[in-house]
């Protein structure tokens, strides 16, 4: 879509509606001359004009780009929820993996990554990077398992367990031992709410 001033030879027949274009601007597109109000989307009559200067065709339709990849653009899937996305939506990647925007976090402890965040990709599931290193620890155990005596010595040091099952923890003060804030990258003001 390209916007020109009329003629000095004379005026333009308009594709959209028929009528001469008398107006200052005209918009050329498929090598033919439109008012502005009449080269619309064929699905949401958006003023393709105005929505950037790239118009689809296909059908005899001539389409704005999300409609033209609503209709026509191909789908797939994520690799976090399984759910359709469609052709027109922003994704992340990773690898082969494509993911819904919402769904790309870890998919042990479900932390939202932010940008310049370190992620990895264990046995096709998203991880961070402690839930990454814990994974690793644990498969470092189960080929190469402590002798009895070990562990009771690595664990003769710890606290006795607090009633109902729970696990102590730092204070609110002393941050969340799961992603403390040196392990994030940021590198630009955006941050995605977890």
């Amino acid at each position: 879509v390209t916007t020109n001033g009329t003629s000095s030879t004379g005026t333009q027949e308009c594709a959209g509606c028929g009528k001469h274009i008398t107006e200052r601007f005209l918009l050329k597109a498929l090598d033919l001359y439109w008012h502005e109000d009449c080269l619309k989307c064929g699905c949401c009559d958006c003023r393709l004009g105005e929505v950037g200067s790239t118009l689809y065709t296909k059908a005899n339709l001539i389409l704005c780009k999300r409609d033209y990849l609503r209709l026509f653009g191909s789908t797939g899937y994520c690799a976090a929820c399984s759910k359709v996305i469609p052709a027109f939506e922003m994704v992340m990647r990773a690898r082969n993996n494509v993911y819904h925007l919402e769904c790309f976090a870890c998919q042990q402890c479900n932390h939202r990554f932010c940008v310049g965040d370190r992620f990895y990709l264990c046995e096709n599931k998203i991880l961070c990077e402690y839930d990454y290193e814990e994974r690793l620890v644990f498969a470092n155990m189960a080929y190469n398992p402590p002798s009895i005596a070990q562990l009771k010595r690595h664990t003769s040091h710890l606290p006795p367990p607090l009633p109902g099952g729970a696990r102590p923890g730092p204070g609110p003060e002393l941050g969340d031992r799961r992603h403390p804030e040196g392990h994030r990258e940021v590198t630009n003001g955006h941050h995605y709410p977890p």
